[in-house]
């Protein structure tokens, strides 16, 4: 059954995506601290991937930090090198996203997959890293929907997270990845109010 965007539960910082977000979730539920830092610093590796104009602000990791507690309405329990900041950071608008430029595996997934999937290996075997390592395999198959609408092939995306883990990253057999048509679904949604806005904004100029 297809899940809409409405339904489902609010971004709090947009540009990271629902993906990261679910993973400050997820890492909020790890018992033990010590698991529950290394999450945190491989999520804060993983933002600063998908944030990369970052780089140019003063204090770059700082940022991360202050991102990631905001993400997880600062509940999220860990050590940061940083204070912790105040709620009144919700306040404070996120720069658009520029993505960088590097050679990577496999173009349509992008650097930031492989580097989720380097971060992720390094977290302790159990139910816990398999949840994150599903999370992955959704993502890997939405981006390559995003480079080939016409076909995927869910064993494909298996072979695909095994050579980018080396092998140390493996969905369970019984694990079913999300429907490709509700994916293609949520994507078409995206590209027409994407669309809508860019029209409105065109009769908006012409009447100036």
């Amino acid at each position: 059954m297809m899940t809409y965007n409405t339904q489902r539960e609010r971004l709090i910082i947009p540009e990271y995506g629902r993906n990261i977000q679910q993973m400050v979730q997820l890492a909020m539920e790890i018992e033990d601290r010590d698991e529950r830092n290394k999450a945190a610093k491989m999520i804060i590796q993983v933002m600063g991937q998908v944030n990369p104009h970052l780089r140019d602000v003063g204090d770059f990791a700082h940022k991360l930090w202050d991102h990631l507690f905001i993400i997880s309405d600062f509940t999220l329990d860990v050590d940061s090198p940083f204070e912790k900041p105040e709620a009144e950071a919700l306040n404070k608008k996120p720069q658009p996203l520029k993505y960088p430029n590097q050679n990577i595996k496999y173009k349509h997934y992008g650097k930031t997959i492989e580097s989720i999937i380097e971060a992720a290996i390094e977290l302790e075997d159990g139910e816990m890293k398999q949840r994150f390592t599903e999370q992955i395999a959704n993502l890997m198959k939405k981006s390559y929907l995003n480079w080939n609408r016409d076909t995927v092939n869910d064993i494909v995306i298996r072979e695909h997270l095994e050579i980018l883990s080396k092998g140390k990253l493996t969905l369970d057999p019984s694990f079913e990845f999300e429907a490709t048509n509700d994916l293609l679904g949520k994507q078409n949604k995206k590209k027409k109010i994407t669309k809508g806005k860019k029209s409105n904004q065109g009769h908006r100029k012409k009447k100036h």
